[in-house]
């Protein structure tokens, strides 16, 4: 009964993201009211994630943790996706300034950060046996391959990967926003959240694995 719980709130959680995204990717925003998207929606991600540890603090257990996963994760997907979408027409409309880099290199680089973006997700499957943003909560915990130098590794590439983005559509604007705005709000909600119920479910072992492996390199 819990597990079919835990899946039809998966379905809603995930339906709501995409018509989130749909609705923002339909909306004509004005340069003002697409800037408030881009920043606000990663404003709002420690405060999700600060709200979450404060439930999670409340009744640390595992079977508190499985419940909160899904509409966190989802929450944060949401306000990661809405914020991306209103970004690119603004990043490149108003650049700020126009920072050269060769074409090639930056598709290449995005294609590189790609690639091991999803070798990430194939780790997690074998190792971890689930997949990220709550779509098939771990049952054991991934410490080797890409997960043995960086506890991290979906994070760092994904962030390397917007970065390559920016350098592509050769926008400070939008660089200044992935390293200033979008790694910190990713990072906070990492560390408030995602740290702590992973230590929760997986107690000693992860604390360990915390211990010696660095968060990014």
């Amino acid at each position: 009964m819990k597990a079919i719980g835990i899946f039809v709130l998966k379905l809603a959680a995930f339906a709501l993201v995409y018509l989130g995204w749909q609705v923002t990717a339909d909306w004509r925003f004005s340069p003002g009211a697409g800037a408030a998207v881009m920043w606000g929606a990663i404003a709002l991600m420690p405060v999700v994630a600060g709200a979450a540890r404060w439930l999670l603090d409340r009744k640390p257990t595992p079977e508190r943790a499985a419940w909160l996963i899904v509409p966190v994760h989802c929450l944060e997907l949401l306000l990661l996706g809405c914020a991306l979408i209103a970004a690119l027409p603004l990043v490149q409309a108003h650049p700020w300034v126009r920072v050269w880099f060769p074409t090639p290199l930056s598709l290449f680089l995005m294609e590189v950060f790609g690639i091991v973006a999803f070798l990430v997700v194939v780790n997690l499957a074998v190792r971890g046996l689930g997949l990220p943003f709550a779509a098939v909560l771990s049952r054991k915990l991934a410490t080797d391959w890409l997960y043995k130098r960086c506890r991290n590794p979906m994070g760092l590439m994904t962030l390397l990967f917007f970065l390559a983005t920016a350098l592509w559509l050769r926008s400070l604007h939008a660089a200044v926003w992935v390293l200033c705005w979008v790694a910190p709000g990713w990072i906070s909600f990492v560390r408030i959240f995602e740290e702590r119920e992973l230590e929760i479910r997986f107690e000693a072992p992860y604390r360990a694995y915390k211990a010696r492996t660095p968060f990014f390199l």
